[in-house]
Parts: structure tokens; sequence; C-alpha cells
């Protein structure tokens, strides 16, 4: 355990925050400035929730995934998980606005129709570019935040914010790896709030997110047109693509990745392997997400939502699943490579 002194001299000053907004939200000695924390005054505390929720502080993985699913064990490529296969909304509508096949938009609506959840914590932008993390309580806030954010967003902020003033009723929340993490550490190890309320946790694929200085570029790019969309197509591709109101936008992916902070360098986990259920695109296909499927809560949920027409499903290809496993452990190696070379030594049991 530690407090902000440690947080500042193993994660902030070392450039290694991801801008979950956990701290942040928490303390009001921290602050955010361009998406990372900042220390505004050091508290005095020697323990602090600022530091044990980080997601970039010691992380003791097995003894998570024990108290998430009740077995510390877990493949080494994809984590503690069920079974993998293909999904996409049941609702054409939504498929149209989704960014791939609608899968998690489908699921959340679910949820809130029959009632499991009240608010869901997802991650929208005003302008396309910057995150800014909302709740959601209605089908059209939820679909507003249709489409993949590439910059850091302080999501897990807003769980935090209405489980301190008791607000929100059952949560559910959508988020990255990083944020999944933050977001299972709060729910571990706090002690004074109601973490029961959280009532479902979908992660999303990740293999990087940007820094917001990537925000200045991207607005260079576009030169004022309105983006409906970001996306990285499959390789060989190797391009970063905007999709505009007055057209396609795209320039070679080594533009974007200096703007890679090292927070996201050192991630072991691509797929949010500590999430209720994880979703992602599907390699050279379009129109489908794979999903995997993990806690008992998730799958009964997923299970539940497929019986009702929610979701349509289909076998995941054993090719592809391999080709699911390879990226996962490769982001695993180089992440293990880069801790070693920046002697950040927070994962354990990985």
């Amino acid at each position: 355990m530690g407090g902000p002194s440690e947080l500042h001299s193993k994660v902030l000053s070392s450039g290694l925050c991801t801008g979950c907004g956990a701290c942040t939200s928490i303390c009001p000695y921290l602050n955010a400035v361009e998406g990372r924390a900042v220390i505004l005054e050091f508290c005095g505390k020697e323990e602090g929730r600022c530091y044990t929720f980080c997601p970039r502080t010691e992380v003791d993985l097995q003894y998570l995934r024990e108290r998430i699913f009740e077995t510390g064990e877990g493949d080494p490529s994809l984590g503690f998980y069920s079974s993998v296969l293909k999904a996409r909304a049941g609702r054409e509508g939504i498929r149209k606005r989704a960014q791939y096949g609608g899968t998690v938009s489908s699921l959340l609506l679910y949820a809130l129709k029959k009632g499991k959840v009240d608010s869901i914590i997802l991650t929208g932008s005003p302008d396309g570019i910057y995150p800014e993390p909302r709740i959601a309580k209605t089908e059209e806030e939820v679909l507003s935040c249709t489409g993949s954010r590439y910059l850091l967003s302080p999501s897990v902020g807003e769980v935090v914010r209405l489980l301190r003033k008791g607000e929100g009723g059952r949560i559910a929340f959508v988020g990255t790896p990083c944020q999944v993490l933050a977001l299972r550490k709060l729910q571990v190890y706090e002690r004074e709030w109601e973490v029961s309320r959280i009532k479902l946790v979908i992660g999303l694929f990740c293999t990087w997110a940007l820094s917001h200085k990537a925000g200045e570029f991207l607005m260079a790019k576009l030169r004022g047109r309105k983006v409906r969309k970001f996306d990285i197509p499959p390789p060989p591709a190797n391009l970063f693509v905007a999709e505009t109101e007055n057209g396609r936008i795209e320039f070679p992916l080594e533009e974007i990745r200096s703007f890679i902070p090292p927070s996201c360098r050192i991630c072991f986990d691509m797929t949010a392997e500590l999430a209720d259920l994880s979703v992602g695109m599907v390699e050279g296909e379009e129109g489908w997400n794979t999903v995997i499927l993990r806690s008992a809560g998730g799958i009964e949920f997923f299970e539940e939502a497929r019986r009702e027409g929610e979701v349509e499903t289909a076998p995941l290809e054993g090719e592809r699943l391999e080709h699911l496993k390879e990226a996962s452990l490769t982001k695993r190696k180089r992440s293990a490579e880069e801790r070693e070379k920046l002697g950040a030594s927070y994962l354990r049991g990985g």
C-alpha cells in the first residue's frame, strides 16, 4: 500500500498515468490536466485510495481473479474465460449506428429495458475527438456514445463520483482494460462505498490509446471537418482512418504512434480480462464483434440477451481465435520488456 508520495514517484512522475480518473475524482489535492493526473499539493497521508485504485500501482492479478471469478486460474493469453464467439446486435438499426457489430450497445439497452441497471457509464465526445465520460439512462443516450474513442478518458471517475454520493442506482460500466482494472481494484479493496451497486462490467479490446496531445494533431488533420468515427483497419493497411461528413481521411499509423503514452506501453492486457465479458472487433469481417464470456454473472446476462434475440451469435473460427490469442500474447511480451526497461514492476501473477 502507499499514498500520494508513492503515486507520484512510481506513476505520475514516470508518465505512467492512464488518465482513468480514479484518483482525481477522490481527492481535492489531485487534478486532471490534459488527460493526466497531477498532484496539486501533497496531503501528507501515508496511504490512500489514490494509490490503491490506480491501475499502475501494485496489481496482484491472481488475487483479483479469485475475488472476481472465484478462481486464480487463467489462460496465459486471454485470462480467465468460458468461451469466445462472434456476436452482433439483433436490431439492424443498432448495427448501423455502431462501430462494428453493435453488441455492446445492444446488451446495454437490454440491461436498461429489463431493469437490471439504472445508470451506464460510457465515453462520448462533444467533438468526436476529445472524450467525455457520460451517464446514460435512455436508449438515445446509449446510442449517442457509439463508436471508438482513442484518447484517454477519465471514465472511472464517474463511477467513483456516483458511489461517493450514493447516486446512480445499479451501475454498468464500459471501458478499456486499464479502466476495468482500476474499477476492479476499487471493487475489491474499497471498504466504505457500496461497490455492490456495480452490476455489469463490459471490457473493450485495446492495443493502445492516445494522450490528449493527439487532439491537436487530429484537429489539424480534419481541418474543420466533423468526424463521424475513427478506425484502424486490420493489417497490413497500417492506416489511421477518419470518416467525416465530407469524406474519408487516412494517414499512416506511424504518424499517430508518437502520441501513445508510456502507460499503454507497459499494459499487459489487450482484452480486459477482469471484465464480466469482453468485446472487440472481428478482424477481417465487418459487422461482427468478438465476445469473450468470463464471469458467471456475465455469462448468464449474455445468454439471456441472446435468448431474447437482442444479440445474434455465431462460432468464432479457430484460426481467428488463435490469431486473437497470439496478438494478446504479443502485447504481454512487449509489456514485460517495457516494464523491465522502465523498472515498472507493478504486475504480480500475470
